[in-house]
């Protein structure tokens, strides 16, 4: 199996001289789902922003189907990535049809081949194209937009994805709606997928891997059943917290 991302030894500090990450190295083979879990601040969005080249590695080699994302172009490079994050940022000028749109009109798509991709992935992501299309970001709910977003991440066909927090502002039941719909929507497709997360059972879901990290390292990187298992003190406090969670949510 080839391999999609790969981290070599990798550091990277802030501008202020702040270490982020700290010799992190891990491999990811195409269409493997690795969710990066960890305390807040402990560097997993800094993983993504090197992946697609936000930021770039203070030492060691970021790689992306092989090639180190210095040797990128930077446009070209994401436009290989999808990227939804938890605000979504749809452009609130531009119905759903154009945002979903939106990189396959930048890669000078067709105008028929844009239409019949938009409205497959509508209705992928339980849209109904024929009610959604021609609405604006404003005219939807929190769960339809990140709908949307998704829909927009993967419009391209991109061999990876990358999420941050993608479910995270949602209400419990739309959260596990989409989580599951996702999953499907990744069997159908079976994309790279780099994900962040909190909620350990989205990680169990939606990743073959989840990968702690702590204080810029990555200290454990296991299958989900293998992950519940691990005697790590810092898996151990997550998934004390998880449970403690789980406690409070049955009391109430």
């Amino acid at each position: 199996m080839s391999t999609a991302v790969e981290f070599r030894s990798v550091s990277f500090r802030h501008v202020s001289g702040r270490p982020v990450l700290s010799q992190m190295s891990f491999t990811l083979s195409k269409g493997e789902a690795l969710a990066l879990v960890g305390r807040s601040g402990s560097g997993k969005t800094t993983v993504l922003k090197l992946i697609n080249r936000l930021f770039e590695p203070s030492a060691g080699e970021v790689l992306v189907e092989g090639v180190q994302t210095t040797a990128w172009d930077p446009i070209r490079l994401r436009r290989r990535i999808g990227y939804v994050i938890q605000e979504v940022g749809l452009f609130p000028h531009l119905t759903v049809a154009r945002n979903v749109g939106l990189v396959p009109t930048l890669e000078g798509w067709e105008a028929e081949r844009i239409r019949v991709r938009v409205w497959e992935l509508l209705r992928m992501v339980g849209l109904a194209p024929e009610r959604f299309a021609d609405r604006y970001p404003h005219e939807l709910s929190g769960g339809q937009r990140q709908r949307v977003g998704v829909a927009r991440a993967v419009a391209a066909d991109p061999p990876l994805v990358l999420m941050d927090e993608p479910f995270g502002a949602l209400d419990p039941i739309t959260r596990a709606e989409l989580q599951q719909e996702f999953k499907d929507l990744q069997a159908q497709m079976k994309r790279t997928l780099v994900f962040v997360t909190h909620d350990m059972p989205e990680a169990c879901l939606l990743g073959s891997r989840i990968g702690l990290v702590q204080d810029g390292r990555l200290v454990e990187c296991l299958p989900p059943g293998e992950f519940l298992r691990s005697k790590h003190p810092e898996v151990q406090a997550v998934l004390r917290t998880l449970q403690a969670s789980e406690s409070l949510n049955v009391q109430r």
